[in-house]
């Protein structure tokens, strides 16, 4: 078992419990936590602390992260696009319209059914059984690089590097509209958005710091195409800045327009170029490349002949 210790500041005061520890161990879901709390895994000031429980300024909450069983999913094979793999991790180039783990309506042909197939069992059980070896999660819709680890050594030490934003995240997306600016920063929080649960929005009040480096790459006739550079890893955080500017990604009917000018597109177009991080063991920087995926060609080309 593994035992983390936390300390609330003063500007996660009033969080459900849950939220809070799922949003400061990122690599753990909320339904995971949840789950922990329930068998009595979290303790506050000494007592055993339930989901719904409010915090309070400078209270310290020790979490226990238990050693997980066999997991159940079962091992698909479904062929995977390695760009990289050795002992520690491996990573993968993730098609558009796979889910990284299972969750409730999808428990099969997910990108962890593969990795249980491929790995044979051999991930990293940090994140329980449910989503074994993910670090970090991309979008059902986002195509490209990603890292999975099949030591626990390997991610603790990339849990590490995400914390202190010491890790490389470029993409590439198509956005609704022009900018007056070819460079600039978007620095706004993000947070649940208070209404609608499955979104997320700009929130100065409960929300995380949220950077994100946007250049315009290309314009076209009412689209741009970009280049994203994620400092912090929010959820939704490349939809939501842009969203939050009034320049939604083309396709994102979540956070955009619910009708797709483009007929045959499904989902935001959004692509995780590049990735880069120091090697758990070895400490080398490396840097792996995602080629754009034949959709996302298409649409360049077809925006070029329009513009």
């Amino acid at each position: 078992m593994e035992i983390v210790t936390l300390k609330v500041n003063a500007s996660n005061e009033g969080m459900r419990i849950d939220s809070y520890i799922a949003q400061e161990l990122n690599f753990l879901s909320r339904s995971y936590v949840q789950k922990i709390l329930k068998e009595g895994g979290v303790v506050v000031n000494g007592q055993q602390a339930k989901a719904s429980y409010r915090l309070l300024k400078d209270e310290q909450i020790i979490f226990t992260i238990p050693v997980e069983q066999e997991s159940s999913i079962l091992p698909e094979n479904i062929p995977l696009d390695i760009l990289y793999e050795d002992e520690e991790l491996l990573v993968v180039n993730k098609p558009k319209d796979m889910v990284v783990h299972p969750s409730a309506g999808h428990s099969q042909h997910t990108l962890i059914n593969a990795l249980i197939f491929h790995c044979k069992g051999k991930l990293s059980g940090i994140n329980g059984m449910l989503r074994p070896g993910i670090v970090h999660r991309i979008d059902k819709d986002t195509t490209g690089t990603l890292v999975v680890c099949k030591t626990d050594r390997a991610h603790q030490s990339l849990t590490s590097q995400l914390k202190i934003h010491n890790i490389t995240r470029k993409y590439r997306a198509i956005v609704h509209g022009n900018f007056s600016k070819e460079q600039f920063t978007i620095d706004d929080p993000i947070g649940r958005h208070p209404r609608e649960r499955k979104k997320m929005a700009v929130n100065s009040k409960n929300g995380k710091p949220a950077i994100t480096h946007v250049s315009v790459l290309e314009y076209f006739k009412g689209y741009s195409y970009v280049e994203c550079i994620l400092e912090t890893g929010r959820t939704h955080q490349i939809r939501v800045h842009l969203a939050s500017i009034g320049h939604p990604l083309l396709g994102d009917s979540l956070y955009g327009p619910k009708r797709c000018p483009f007929s045959g597109l499904r989902g935001q177009t959004l692509h995780a170029m590049l990735l880069g991080f120091q090697h758990p063991v070895s400490g080398k920087y490396m840097e792996f490349a995602a080629l754009l995926p034949e959709y996302f060609q298409k649409l360049l080309i077809q925006l070029k002949l329009e513009y």
